[in-house]
């Protein structure tokens, strides 16, 4: 990700020292929503100069990328019960990422693949300092795919060859 410069922010949040690593031991959903509901509490009550975000990593639950993709209504529901829409949102990363209308080898998936499933939880307020300080940064997402375009698979590959 910062290698690779595919998200812009990172790399000040990961040398600043401000990112959370948590591992749940979730084997279940519910489990995984309660710890959830832990880290949404944890980073919102963490002063930002501290711990800016924060990776749910769950190892155990949601392997499967539909049943992954069908949880995060629930984590979205778990944020909204938790008073924190406006102040937390999550970005989804998963080993089988795949956008609608996409094959499953589509470079372009990689964009939102990690080697577990996790949630990443952000502060609204640090994305909205982050893309305003960030000329056109809608195009994001599409420079990353054309990153990831001209890496190409047997790129990826080679840089990550237990992916």
């Amino acid at each position: 990700v910062i290698g690779l410069d595919l998200c812009p922010f990172a790399k000040a949040v990961y040398t600043g020292g401000r990112i959370r690593y948590c591992v749940s031991a979730a084997a279940d959903e519910d489990a995984l929503l309660r710890d959830l509901a832990h880290e949404l509490s944890a980073l919102s009550s963490s002063p930002v100069h501290l711990c800016e975000t924060t990776l749910l990593i769950h190892p155990r639950v949601l392997t499967d990328f539909a049943r992954y993709n069908a949880f995060l209504d629930a984590a979205d529901r778990e944020i909204d019960s938790l008073g924190f829409r406006g102040e937390i949102q999550i970005a989804s990363f998963h080993p089988g990422y795949q956008f609608a209308g996409t094959t499953p080898d589509d470079i372009g998936n990689f964009t939102n693949r990690s080697p577990f499933p996790m949630l990443h939880l952000l502060r609204e307020a640090s994305v909205e300092r982050a893309v305003a300080a960030i000329p056109d940064a809608a195009a994001i997402f599409e420079r990353n795919i054309e990153t990831l375009r001209r890496l190409g698979l047997d790129g990826w590959r080679r840089m990550f060859p237990h992916a």
